[in-house]
């Protein structure tokens, strides 16, 4: 019974040890659709845009890509994202791709800029090495796109791959919404 005991014990202390280094991410999920998409924080360079912020990117509609160069999902959806920028820039879409390294070597900015060159990627990257954007959006995927409403709000999210025409459905509704409450 003594010997049972100690292993559950044991059990319970590794658990423990576990989730008091990994708890919080464990316990928690991404933002609910229709809360405030959280500003952009702890960013360590921006590329291809001055640095942007959620409260001036008010009256857009958002669509922020987390990804990284060397993830092969991340680089299977970069054409769909490519080209929903390119399509929609001109009726108030913002793309922002938030570039949160998995490996130590997608730290270094000469990385990112050259991966974004040969990737040819043009809208704004904000470069997340400390996951500051991440942990504010409490990400924890990769690839991962969330849509933000003209008023600031996450109205959509999709991990992974896929879900294309969805999210492509989802732009063109807020891009709509966008246009029916602007001024005349």
């Amino acid at each position: 019974m003594r010997k049972y005991l100690r292993a559950a014990l044991v059990a319970i202390a590794i658990g423990a040890v576990y989730f008091i280094g990994n708890g919080v991410r464990a316990f928690s999920a991404p933002p609910a659709n229709g809360s405030a998409a959280p500003e952009f924080t702890g960013i360590n360079q921006w590329l291809n845009s001055p640095p942007l912020s959620m409260q001036a990117l008010r009256g857009k509609v958002v669509l922020v890509d987390f990804w990284t160069y060397s993830c092969v999902n991340c680089i299977n959806t970069l054409p769909h994202v490519k080209q929903w920028y390119e399509k929609y820039k001109d009726q108030g879409l913002v793309v922002v791709g938030v570039h949160t390294p998995e490996y130590a070597f997608e730290k270094s900015t000469a990385n990112v800029e050259a991966a974004l060159s040969r990737l040819d990627v043009r809208y704004p990257v904000a470069q997340d090495n400390a996951y500051g954007t991440w942990s504010a959006f409490r990400n924890e995927y990769w690839p991962a796109l969330y849509l933000i409403d003209a008023d600031g709000r996450i109205v959509y999210q999709h991990f992974g791959e896929g879900g294309y025409a969805k999210t492509e459905a989802v732009i063109q509704k807020l891009l709509a919404e966008r246009k029916l409450s602007q001024p005349a």
